[in-house]
Parts: structure tokens; sequence; C-alpha cells
């Protein structure tokens, strides 16, 4: 009993510290982002670029 009061407190802690929403979106966003730089020439304009939208989405206000 005592885990799951814990794990609820910790999970409600987690969504109160942000919009969870735009992470959610935002954290694929990144990482694909991320794998999109290993390519040589254009991996690096590509993951700015990424990396730009997913600033944007996290501006929203929701």
């Amino acid at each position: 009993m005592k885990l799951k009061n814990g794990l609820l407190l910790a999970l409600l802690a987690g969504a109160l510290q942000g919009c969870v929403l735009t992470k959610v979106a935002t954290v694929p966003m990144r990482v694909g982002g991320a794998v999109v730089s290993i390519v040589p020439g254009v991996g690096n304009t590509a993951h700015d670029a990424i990396d730009e939208a997913a600033e944007k989405v996290d501006d929203i206000p929701i």
C-alpha cells in the first residue's frame, strides 16, 4: 500500500511540474533530431530545425 501511494504521489508531482502534453510531444521530436544529426552533411541542419520546432511546441500555453 505504501508503494502504491508513493508511486501515485510521484506521478502527481511530475504532472504538476509542467505541461505534460507538450513534453510528450517534444521529447520524441528531440530524440529523433539527435538521431538524424548523425547523418553527415544535412544532419545538423535537420537537427536544428527539429529542435526549433520543439521549442515552439513547448511555448504553447496548454
